[in-house]
C-alpha cells in the first residue's frame, strides 16, 4: 500500500474515484488532521476512469446544473491549482434531437440553464451539422449546444486530487479494501466506532461513502439502504478518422444515447444497450455492437467504415430517478454518502468533493442538496434527471 494503515481517523472516506479523492483533498486542505481514504484497487479504477470523460452543465435538474457549472470552473483552472494537466477540451456538448417531446424538454432546460448563467442555446439541424460535420441531419428537428462543455482525462483528474490530498496531509491507501464497519447502537444516539479493512481496523466516528456502483453493499454495513444498481456501459475507440476536425464537439444523439468525441486521431464512441441488465459485469462483449452500428449508419454514416482500435467496459451507478444520492444518514449523523449519479459522477465530482467536505464539517454547501437525500424514495418524492446519456 505504500503507507501504514492508521489506527484512528477523524474521517474515513470510502472510495478512491474522483468524488472520494476530491472530498479527501478538501477536508485535508481545510485542516482536518486525520483524513484517511481507502480503495480496494487503484484510484479511479471503479467507474471514474472507465467514463468517457465528458464534462458539462447541460442538465435538467437545477442542482446538477449548478454543480456541473462549478465543476467546469474547477477544471478550467485545474493545472494551475493542482499542478496536473488534464487535457481539457472545451469544444462543447451538442445534443441532437429527433423527437418533438425532447425538443420541448430541452427548450425548457436551456431556459433554466440560461437563468443560472450557462451559455447553452438551441440550434437548427443545419447549425448542428456545421459544428459536427460527421453527422447526418436526416430526421433531426433541433439541437442544443453549450460551448463551455467538453471532455478531459479522468486519470489525470484523479492524479491531481490524490497528489494534492497527500500534500495537504491526508492518508490515501489504494489496494486496501474496506470489509465492514462497527456501529454502536447501545446509547441514545447511534454512532460509528470503526471501519474494518483487509489490513486492520481504523477507529473513527465519521465515514463518507463514495463507492459508486458498490454503494448499496457498503451502505448495508451501516444499516443504510442506498438504492444503487450497477449497469454496464461499453465504449470503443476508433482508428484514425481522416479529416477529423480538432474542435468536434461531444456529439450525442439523445434518443439513442449514441455519442462520440475526439480521442487522439480517432474517436471515442459509446451508446447504452437497451438489452443490458443490472449486475457487476466488468468485461467487454460484442452483443451491443449491432445496435451501435445501426446508430452510426443512421446518424454518422461515414463512421461505419472506420475500424475499431480498442475499448473498455465500466459501470453506471443507477438510481430509480437517475439522480444522485447526497446527504447524511438521518439516524446515524456520522455517516455521509455521495453516489448514484447514473454516469455523471466524474463531471460533478469536483463540486461534490466540496459539498461532502461541507457536510462532514457541518457547513452549508455551495448548493442546497436536500433534494438529493435518500429519504426522497420513501416518500416517493422523486427528482428525475432527464438529461442522462
Amino acid at each position: 500500500m505504500g503507507r501504514e494503515l492508521p489506527t484512528d481517523a477523524d474521517v474515513v472516506v470510502l472510495g478512491g474515484g474522483v468524488i472520494g479523492l476530491a472530498t479527501a483533498y478538501h477536508l485535508a486542505r481545510r485542516g482536518l488532521p486525520r483524513v484517511v481514504l481507502l480503495d480496494k484497487a487503484q484510484f479511479g479504477s471503479g467507474s471514474t476512469c472507465k467514463s468517457a470523460g465528458g464534462v458539462r452543465a447541460q442538465f435538467s435538474d437545477e442542482i446538477n446544473i449548478v454543480l456541473g457549472q462549478h465543476g467546469l470552473r474547477v477544471l478550467e483552472n485545474f493545472a494551475q491549482t493542482f499542478g496536473q494537466e488534464i487535457d481539457l477540451h472545451q469544444v462543447g456538448y451538442l445534443f441532437l434531437l429527433d423527437d418533438p417531446g425532447d425538443v420541448a424538454t430541452f427548450e425548457a432546460s436551456v431556459a433554466l440553464q440560461n437563468s443560472l448563467g450557462v451559455p447553452s442555446r438551441m440550434l437548427t439541424p443545419a447549425e448542428a451539422q456545421r459544428l459536427s460535420p460527421l453527422i447526418s441531419t436526416d430526421g433531426l428537428l433541433a439541437a442544443a449546444f453549450s460551448p463551455e462543455d467538453g471532455h478531459c482525462t479522468p486519470e489525470s483528474v484523479c492524479l491531481g486530487y490524490a497528489g494534492a490530498a497527500r500534500r495537504a496531509g491526508a492518508t490515501l491507501l489504494p489496494g486496501c479494501a474496506a470489509t465492514g464497519a462497527d456501529v454502536d447502537r447501545s446509547g441514545a444516539a447511534p454512532r460509528i466506532t470503526a471501519v474494518h479493512t483487509e489490513a486492520g481496523t481504523v477507529r473513527t466516528e465519521q465515514v463518507v461513502i463514495a463507492t459508486g456502483a458498490w454503494s448499496r453493499e457498503v451502505g448495508g454495513w451501516f444499516g443504510l439502504d442506498l438504492p444503487v444498481e450497477p449497469l454496464r456501459r461499453q465504449i470503443v475507440t476508433t482508428e484514425p478518422v481522416p479529416g477529423l476536425r480538432p474542435d468536434t464537439p461531444m456529439t450525442v444523439e439523445f434518443s439513442s444515447t449514441f455519442y462520440f468525441h475526439n480521442e487522439g486521431p480517432g474517436l471515442l464512441i459509446g451508446m447504452s444497450d437497451p438489452q443490458e441488465t443490472p449486475g457487476f459485469k466488468l468485461g467487454r462483449d460484442d452483443a451491443w455492437l449491432p445496435g451501435l452500428i445501426d446508430a452510426m449508419e443512421r446518424r454518422a454514416p461515414s463512421l461505419a467504415e472506420v475500424g475499431i482500435a480498442g475499448g473498455w467496459a465500466g459501470l453506471y451507478e443507477v438510481t430509480p430517478d437517475a439522480n444522485g444520492l447526497v446527504g447524511t444518514a438521518a439516524d446515524l449523523p456520522g455517516l455521509h454518502y455521495c453516489t448514484g449519479f447514473s454516469g455523471h459522477g466524474f463531471l460533478l465530482g469536483p463540486a461534490l468533493g466540496e459539498v461532502m467536505a461541507d457536510l462532514v464539517q457541518g457547513r452549508d454547501p455551495l448548493v442546497d442538496i436536500g433534494g438529493f437525500d435518500v429519504s426522497r424514495f420513501a416518500g416517493q418524492r422523486l427528482r428525475p434527471e432527464i438529461n442522462i446519456v
